[in-house]
């Protein structure tokens, strides 16, 4: 009995050391995962709002840096290098910081951006991109802050802020082009040695020797110097009876590896040259 009452009391202090109360957050968190032209790029930010208050020269005082959203820093992330107005910017994840304007905003690209609200010191040479973009009065109000994307081109789109009778955006331009031409010349010039051994494992598995003959040969001859695409080849030849071709190929894969010094395909290659009766 004693041990029950424990176990219960036990339980019951478990419960409510986990249990939390939710409740609907002031300002909740948003996440855009938007393609521009090639390039992803993933915003992430809280989201107050207007609740009566007047925003911009008064909540968000005029040529004062602001987090640009509330809670945790507004984040940007992009999956290439970007331009920014002049500026080059590195693939890889920015605090957004700005200071608005009555005329125009100055947007910055913090290359800190695990601060919560603003730095406590500002290091000027975390500054990755700063551009200064004219500001739009709208004829409404838009209640909750927005951060979204608009006006986009093959190789560029606006990143846009909006709030109460506020909108300022800054233009990103994206690698596009060369992208796609690179994408266009990779398929043109037809499947890679990879390629032909990834078909060449393919067809082995599913026990069409034929083909994974065809491709793996293919795939030795586009890289010479890769011992596990000899490793497979010798594989597949001795799968279609040619024993001394898969003992040359072994031997071959063997050779290699030992000046990779990889000792699994060392070994692997002797136990088949063992089995394969080579000499």
């Amino acid at each position: 009995m004693k041990k029950i009452i424990l176990f219960v009391s036990v339980a019951l202090l478990s419960f409510g050391i986990e249990a939390q109360i939710k409740t609907p957050q002031p300002s909740p968190s948003s996440k855009i995962e938007q393609v521009v032209g090639l390039t992803d790029v993933t915003v992430e930010y809280s989201r107050p709002s207007m609740k009566g208050r007047s925003i911009f020269g008064n909540l968000v005082p005029y040529d004062k840096l602001w987090r640009t959203g509330a809670n945790k820093n507004t984040q940007i992330t992009f999956s290439d290098d970007v331009k920014i107005g002049d500026a080059e910017l590195k693939k890889g994840t920015y605090a957004i910081f700005t200071n608005p304007g009555k005329e125009s905003w100055e947007v910055i690209f913090y290359s800190d951006a695990n601060n919560w609200g603003t730095p406590r010191e500002w290091d000027d040479s975390k500054v990755a991109a700063k551009v200064k973009v004219k500001s739009n009065t709208l004829p409404f109000n838009v209640e909750t802050f927005t951060i979204m994307f608009s006006d986009f081109t093959m190789d560029s789109a606006h990143l846009n802020f909006v709030w109460e009778k506020t909108e300022a955006a800054v233009k990103i331009n994206v690698p596009a082009k060369e992208k796609a031409a690179a994408s266009i010349e990779t398929v043109m010039a037809g499947p890679s040695a990879n390629d032909h051994y990834q078909a060449a494992v393919f067809y082995k598995d599913t026990e069409d020797y034929a083909k994974a003959k065809q491709h793996i040969e293919k795939a030795v001859a586009g890289r010479a110097d890769a011992f596990w695409y000899h490793r497979q080849h010798s594989l597949i030849l001795a799968k279609t009876g040619d024993k001394a071709g898969a003992i040359k190929a072994a031997k071959t894969s063997l050779e290699l590896a030992e000046k990779a010094k990889n000792a699994d395909y060392v070994k692997l290659n002797k136990d088949s040259l063992a089995e394969w009766g080579a000499k």
